[in-house]
């Protein structure tokens, strides 16, 4: 399972012209699913992303985590995160899963954000043609891996 992890000032995702989720202060999290996940990636992934202290405290030092903030969360399902691009110019996609696997574990991802968090979270609509939209704050960007834990 692979995460881009942006903290936001704001982000929204808008289907069809209209706004399906949006969100003040806090995370707008990609995420790819492959076939080898299993709910131990949901678990540890979601515990880091709660948990990721990289929200500034009083200070000004990056030491707070989405849940001390209370802030928000958006997560939107990618299948480009598992883009293979050694070959050519046109990506390969062979890792990433189909729906049958993906719709059940972004659904769980949901869940155990959600859970972690202590809130409902935002979402994007699973194969639906989205407009994602944030004000990326920072810019603090990062990437995870749930099979390439560093």
């Amino acid at each position: 399972m692979r995460a881009v992890i942006q903290r936001v000032s704001k982000a929204s995702v808008t289907i069809d012209g209209h706004v399906h989720s949006q969100i003040g202060q806090g995370l707008l999290i990609l995420v790819g699913i492959e076939d080898a996940d299993t709910m131990e990636d949901i678990e540890w992934l979601s515990n880091k992303i709660v948990n990721l202290r990289i929200f500034d405290d009083a200070g000004g030092v990056m030491n707070e985590s989405v849940k001390d903030k209370n802030g928000d969360i958006i997560l939107v399902s990618q299948f480009t995160l598992h883009a293979a691009t050694k070959k050519g110019n046109r990506p390969s996609y062979i890792r990433a899963s189909k729906p049958d696997i993906a719709i059940p574990m972004y659904e769980k991802m949901i869940g155990q954000l959600a859970t972690d968090l202590g809130k409902p979270i935002g979402t994007g609509v699973f194969g639906a043609d989205m407009k994602v939209e944030l004000l990326n704050d920072g810019p603090v960007t990062i990437v995870m891996d749930t099979k390439q834990k560093e």
